[in-house]
Order: structure tokens, then C-alpha cells, then sequence
């Protein structure tokens, strides 16, 4: 991670992202300047919307306080932690104008874009490497268990981990939401012992999720995903023997 945080390309963005980013106050001069908005999308897994402009900027406007804004009716959480962490929108100056807020979006930067490396050889890495701070963070959030869940339902790489740990068909999100969030918590209840999602501030739970789901996606991969399901659970589910 620190060799890769150290490479020509991210150095130079990072200094200029911490240089420069002090002196924005208004969403339009971020979406204006592609570097910085590379580093703000890139610390928070959006680099894919570096030329949906105009989107990005919307989100930022309007914010997260009212109900129908644009971020709290987009599904991906991300959407509202970007917003939030900025504070574009409203009275007063916004969270660019902090001391240590550049090196606080940096250091997500390069976390995430070390993940991002670590998928283009193993994007089940990638995931699990995600999963293991974003479900810490899940599990401290301030909100009821069902607003949680549907955290991790709305966030695609979330839900991709907890989909292939408890089995689940990617088809299965056809399904009405509500019959979806009550599978979700009966399996996890049942395959993970997970009965609550304040357990995922325990790393040993987290780790035990994220076993489970390296091991059936690597299992998905060599059987061509047939009978990987029943392989792996029963893999997971054997009694461990003394070497």
C-alpha cells in the first residue's frame, strides 16, 4: 500500500488535490477541475462519474438535509457520504475550507485506489478489502438495523459480498426489496450467526463474513459456479480436524 500510494501519478495528485483544495467554496470549481474532482470521486469509489459533471455536481448542491435530494434517493450510499463530506450545500462555508480536510480525502484517495490495483489481479480482494472498513463503519452508523441493511443492499460491492457468503443468485435482486431485505437477514442469522449488524464492529466477525465469501467466489470460479454453492458450504460447515 505505501509503495503504491508513493508512485509518480498519485503523489502529484495528492499534493495538488491537498495544495489547492482549501481554496474551493462552491461545488461548480470542483466539478470544473478534473484533478481534483479525481481525487474527491476516487477517494470514495465514484471514479467512474468523472464526466457525469453535471450529476456530480447536482449531488453536491443539494446535499444530504432534504429529503428529495438527489443523494438520498440514490440507492449507493456513496453518493451521500461524498455529499456529506464536502458540505457544499446549505449556509456557511463548507467542509473544504477545514484544516486537515485535503489529507483526510487523500488518505481515503489512496486506499481506495490501492484497492482498486488489488482488483485488476484479484477482484474478489478488491471487495473483501472494502467490505472489512465499510461494514466497521456500518456497524457504528447511528441508525436503526433495517435502515442498515438497506445500506448494504443499495451498495453494490457490499451487497456482491454478502450475496456470494450466503449464496444468493445475483438474480435474487429482482425480487420486491422487502422479501429481499427479510432473506438477507434470516440467512445471515442462520449461515453467519449474525443477528444483529452492531456484531460487524467484532474484526473476528468480519473476518469470518469475508472467509466465507473469497472462498465461495473462488469456488465459483473453478467449478463454473454449478455446484460451488453446495461445495463450499459444505467446506465451511465441516468440523475442523487436528492436523
Amino acid at each position: 500500500m505505501e509503495a503504491h500510494a508513493n508512485t509518480p501519478a498519485i503523489t502529484r495528485d495528492t499534493e495538488y488535490f491537498e495544495h489547492t483544495i482549501g481554496t474551493v467554496r462552491h461545488a461548480k470549481d470542483l466539478v470544473a477541475d478534473r484533478r481534483l474532482l479525481r481525487v474527491a470521486l476516487g477517494a470514495f469509489g465514484l471514479e467512474a462519474d468523472l464526466d457525469n459533471r453535471f450529476f456530480i455536481r447536482r449531488i453536491l448542491e443539494e446535499g444530504t438535509q432534504a429529503r428529495d435530494a438527489l443523494a438520498n434517493r440514490l440507492s449507493d450510499d456513496r453518493y451521500r457520504r461524498f455529499a456529506d463530506a464536502f458540505g457544499f450545500a446549505g449556509g456557511g462555508a463548507p467542509r473544504t475550507a477545514k484544516q486537515g480536510f485535503g489529507a483526510e480525502i487523500t488518505a481515503l484517495y489512496r486506499r481506495q485506489g490501492f484497492e482498486t490495483a488489488v482488483g485488476t489481479q484479484d477482484e474478489a480482494m478488491r471487495l473483501a478489502m472494502n467490505a472489512d472498513r465499510e461494514f466497521a463503519r456500518i456497524a457504528n452508523e447511528d441508525a436503526t438495523e433495517t435502515a442498515r441493511w438497506y445500506r448494504i443492499l443499495g451498495t453494490p460491492p457490499l451487497r456482491k459480498v454478502f450475496e456470494t457468503a450466503l449464496g444468493l443468485p445475483e438474480s435474487f435482486g429482482q425480487l420486491d426489496l422487502d422479501r429481499q431485505l427479510e432473506t438477507f437477514r434470516a440467512r445471515a442469522d442462520r449461515h453467519l450467526g449474525l443477528q444483529s449488524l452492531d456484531a460487524l464492529e467484532d474484526e473476528e466477525t468480519r473476518s469470518g463474513i469475508l472467509e466465507r465469501f473469497v472462498v465461495r467466489n473462488q469456488l465459483d470460479g473453478v467449478s463454473g459456479g454449478a455446484d460451488s454453492g453446495a461445495i463450499a458450504l459444505t467446506l465451511l460447515q465441516a468440523p475442523s480436524r487436528a492436523p
